[in-house]
């Protein structure tokens, strides 16, 4: 079994909520979101609010914090083999109550459809908040390009 060991990101002023499905092995091992080096979160996010990629922990944090972000994952723990959202079985959902408290977060995107499918079952009954699907950043999504997963991404701006 797999343990979540990355705390969520977000402040009393974030307003809309991006939900993973559980960090992969270079994010666990890193304890930080999306830190695979080809995954293309960070870039995307720079690319729709016009700025550098962040590099470090700290700047990819105050990048969330600035644009009223925040990040987290679906899954608490799970039996997962490597990174491969494919093989999530036996899933503990994380509580999301506290971030909804304690921000104004008022809409909930997921990173790709494993995170949505995952978000229906287990936490949308709580949150009673509809989750937009959106394309996976992650370098298994090669279908998508930065641009193509951009025209995308650009419904979190509206």
């Amino acid at each position: 079994m797999e343990r979540h060991n990355i705390p969520p990101v977000f402040d009393g002023n974030s307003r809309i909520l991006i939900l993973g499905s559980f960090p992969s092995v270079k994010s666990r091992e890193e304890q930080f979101f999306y830190a695979h080096p080809q995954n293309r979160f960070w870039r995307l996010l720079a690319r729709l609010f016009g700025e550098d990629t962040p590099q470090t922990v700290p700047e990819k944090r105050e990048l969330l914090i600035r644009n009223g972000i925040a990040v987290w994952d679906v899954i608490a723990a799970c039996e997962i083999h490597g990174s491969d959202d494919n093989s999530i079985s036996a899933v503990t959902p994380n509580d999301l109550s506290a971030i909804l408290l304690y921000s104004k977060v008022e809409r909930i995107f997921c990173n790709g459809a494993t995170a949505h499918k995952l978000y229906c079952r287990f936490c949308k009954d709580k949150t009673g908040i509809e989750a937009i699907k959106l394309p996976s950043t992650s370098p298994a999504n090669a279908a998508f390009s930065l641009d193509r997963l951009y025209e995308s991404w650009k419904v979190i701006k509206e």
